[in-house]
């Protein structure tokens, strides 16, 4: 198993854009020196608990200031971009990171997000949007001479060369393209069987295991669409870890922490406004109204000693029948970062080496 993270990134609206940044860099750099394998991070354009409208330029940052970890957005929202611009831009940022970038994408789930950019997220529009605009993207990078696309959303041409010198010629570093990963939320998720139909990454979001797991079946049935073979290797999963010397240190920093307060205060009602709080449950008969950071903290989120994450991610390791990367969901701990960096270091030294024999078949 593999470790990595998956950052929104997550700031306290009273935080200054400037210092949650400096908080997000700092992180990775934190990242980078304990050996996780890789990181991704968000965009959102309305979310004040997520400010960050262009992941990009946190990961050209970011670049400069690692070595070896593996950076990419998580992803960026298709529909509002236009794709060949993007190709270029993706292009670009890839041959910066010296093959170090991932590239993903997502169709943007915020209904004020939506409402910015006037798309229509309740009828599928921005899905829609994010396959063609990603054929697009593929298109560019690919060594196809020319072409004309006339989709239902995009207009774009790869011209034949003029005037002797001028042609399309951007393309990223890694050949075909950086690996490309998509993020899953909801059961038997449409995303994740589009991930499965073109050999993408997958990403579960932090949910129950019990609907994580049909998120597999998601994956295989997509695939099998496309006479692929899925590796659960690839399966990403992210969950809301804390890790620290005591099981009742972990739960008073994460619960009593930035975690606890991100979560009671922004990502719990939002969930209930969308009626994902179900995704949160243990069991469908317990009442939202007990769906809280306690709650979450002792059947969903993995908080404890090392000895006590390590059972708790086996044990949901083996409900969803095993996966490749553990991603550690991020949070602003900028008030109190050592212990944010001493759960970092203790899951990475200490939780990492109980579980090295989890190996996805």
């Amino acid at each position: 198993m593999e470790f990595g993270y998956f950052s929104m990134p997550s700031h306290p609206p009273e935080r200054a854009l400037k210092t949650g940044l400096e908080w997000d860099l700092q992180t990775l750099r934190w990242l980078d020196e304990l050996g996780y394998s890789e990181a991704w991070i968000g965009e959102h354009h309305t979310a004040p608990w997520e400010p960050n409208p262009s992941p990009d330029l946190l990961i050209a940052q970011a670049l400069l200031q690692t070595k070896r970890l593996r950076i990419g957005p998580g992803g960026f929202l298709l529909p509002y971009h236009h794709p060949a611009e993007l190709a270029n831009r993706v292009a670009m940022l890839d041959h910066m990171s010296d093959g170090r970038l991932m590239f993903g994408v997502a169709a943007s789930g915020l209904p004020s997000d939506w409402a910015m950019f006037n798309v229509d997220g309740m009828s599928g529009t921005n899905r829609e949007m994010t396959r063609e605009a990603l054929d697009i993207i593929l298109r560019m990078w690919s060594d196809e001479p020319s072409f004309q696309y006339r989709g239902k959303f995009w207009n774009v041409d790869k011209p034949e060369p003029m005037f002797g010198t001028l042609k399309p010629h951007l393309k990223p570093l890694q050949r075909p393209h950086p690996p490309i990963g998509v993020a899953g939320l909801s059961k038997n998720s449409d995303t994740l069987k589009m991930a499965g139909e073109h050999g993408f990454l997958p990403l579960s979001l932090n949910l129950n295991p019990s609907y994580v797991a049909t998120h597999w079946a998601a994956v295989e049935e997509g695939a099998k669409r496309a006479g692929r073979t899925p590796h659960r290797r690839d399966w990403r999963m992210v969950r809301e870890v804390f890790v620290a010397d005591t099981d009742a240190e972990a739960m008073r920093l994460a619960v009593g922490g930035m975690m606890g307060r991100m979560m009671r205060e922004y990502f719990l009602p939002l969930l209930a406004q969308f009626g994902f709080l179900e995704y949160l449950k243990h069991d469908p008969s317990v009442p939202d109204s007990d769906v809280t950071p306690e709650y979450c903290a002792r059947h969903n989120w993995l908080v404890g000693s090392p000895a006590t994450v390590a059972e708790k991610l086996e044990r949901v390791y083996r409900d969803v029948g095993g996966f490749g990367s553990l991603l550690v969901f991020g949070f602003d701990y900028a008030d109190n970062p050592g212990a944010w960096h001493n759960s970092l270091r203790l899951l990475a030294q200490e939780v990492a080496p109980r579980v090295e024999h989890l190996t996805p078949r």
